[in-house]
């Protein structure tokens, strides 16, 4: 298992933070996404720009607070935390990700794709508010 985390501080109320979070059919911010597709209330799948796809299963929401969901692809599957806090006019977001290789050949490599995955998401983000 690959154990990955990553804090940031955004410069935005957490309303807005939350909204473009958690708005999967608003994607166009995401610099690595084709397209999403939600399934229902509580699953969606994102299409990576190479047309790959990965489901999520959202397990908690608390609005403003925590969204959780397991993820799963054809590589990996874990689970995704993210934490959100008002600080004054900013916004405080922990986001974790547990993921396990569902091949062997990728273990070495998980870490280091679910850092850059995190810090994409971030810049992304913050280009976005």
């Amino acid at each position: 298992m690959a154990v990955s985390n990553i804090k940031a501080e955004i410069d935005c109320n957490i309303e807005k933070v939350w909204e473009i979070v958690t708005s999967v059919d608003k994607y166009s911010w995401r610099s690595d996404l084709s397209r999403t597709e939600i399934v229902n209330d509580k699953q969606f799948i994102e299409y990576a720009k190479n047309g790959f796809s990965t489901k999520f299963s959202v397990t908690i929401s608390e609005q403003y607070k925590r969204w959780e969901f397991d993820i799963d692809n054809d590589n990996i599957n874990g689970h995704w935390t993210g934490i959100f806090k008002q600080k004054g006019n900013k916004t405080e977001i922990d986001f974790t990700e547990e993921v396990f290789a569902k091949k062997i050949f990728m273990k070495p490599f998980l870490k280091g794709y679910l850092k850059k995955q995190q810090a994409q998401f971030i810049s992304d983000l913050k280009k976005a508010l």
